[in-house]
C-alpha cells in the first residue's frame, strides 16, 4: 500500500526573522507618525530611529532612504489594488462594483490620516526622489485599474470606443484630487464624498443596465392596483 504523503507544514519564521519584521514595522510606523506630525522634509533619519528606539544605523538595514518609507506606504495601497484586480479577473459578475468598492476602501484607509496625507502630497511636490518613488506606484496602480476597466468593457459594462487606459487615468486623477481636497480641509466625510463622486462619474461611461422583466405574477398584481 502506498503511504499517504504528509501535507507540507508552513515554515515557521526564526526568532531572528521575527525580530527583523518587528523592527522594520516599528521604524515604518515611527516614520509615518513623524511625517504626519512634523512633515516629511523636516523629519530626519535620526528622528525616526530615536522615535523607534533603535540604533542610528539600524534604519539603513531596512530602508535605503526616507523615500523608501513612502514607497512602502505606496506598496501597501498597490497591494490593495492588486487584490481588487484579482477579484475582477475571478468574478463572473460585473466589475464596476468591484472598482467602486476599491475606491471606497482606499478612501476609508485615507480618512484615518489627513495629516499624513498632507505630508505625502507636500513631499511629492517638493522632493524629486520622493516624487520618483511615488510615481512608480501611481503607474503600477494605473496599470491594474486599466486592466479592470478593460474587463468591464469586455463584459459590456462600459460603452464601446472608450479607452480603458484613459478611463483609469482620469479616474485616478479625480480621486487623487478628491483625496487632496479632503486632506487640506477634512471637514466632511471622505468615504461619503468618494461614493458620491463615483456615482456622479460612472453614468458618463457605463452602459445602462437592462431593466428587469417583471414576472407575470407581479405584472398581474401591478394591473390589479390600477
Amino acid at each position: 500500500m502506498n503511504s499517504v504523503p504528509h501535507s507540507r507544514q508552513p515554515r515557521v519564521p526564526s526568532r531572528r526573522e521575527r525580530h527583523r519584521t518587528v523592527t522594520r514595522e516599528r521604524l515604518f510606523r515611527a516614520a509615518l507618525r513623524l511625517f504626519a506630525e512634523r512633515g516629511y522634509l523636516e523629519t530626519t533619519v535620526e528622528d525616526i530611529t530615536e522615535a523607534a528606539d533603535v540604533g542610528k544605523g539600524t534604519f539603513f538595514n531596512y530602508f535605503p532612504s526616507k523615500e523608501h518609507v513612502l514607497a512602502t506606504f505606496g506598496d501597501e495601497r498597490v497591494a490593495v489594488i492588486e487584490r481588487a484586480a484579482e477579484e475582477a479577473r475571478r468574478t463572473r459578475g460585473p466589475v464596476l462594483p468591484v472598482i467602486k468598492n476599491l475606491a471606497t476602501y482606499l478612501a476609508g484607509l485615507s480618512a484615518e490620516t489627513p495629516e499624513l496625507l498632507r505630508s505625502i502630497y507636500a513631499a511629492n511636490a517638493s522632493s524629486a526622489p520622493a516624487r520618483a518613488e511615488m510615481q512608480k506606484r501611481i503607474r503600477a496602480a494605473r496599470g491594474l485599474m486599466t486592466e479592470m476597466f478593460a474587463i468591464a468593457q469586455q463584459r459590456g459594462e462600459i460603452r464601446a470606443g472608450l479607452s480603458a487606459q484613459a478611463l483609469a487615468r482620469l479616474t485616478q486623477l479625480i480621486f487623487h484630487g478628491v483625496t487632496l481636497a479632503w486632506a487640506l480641509s477634512p471637514d466632511s466625510g471622505l468615504l461619503q464624498t468618494t461614493e458620491a463622486v463615483w456615482d456622479l462619474i460612472t453614468p458618463a461611461f457605463s452602459l445602462p443596465q437592462p431593466a428587469k422583466k417583471r414576472s407575470p405574477e407581479n405584472a398581474g398584481k401591478a394591473g390589479s392596483r390600477r
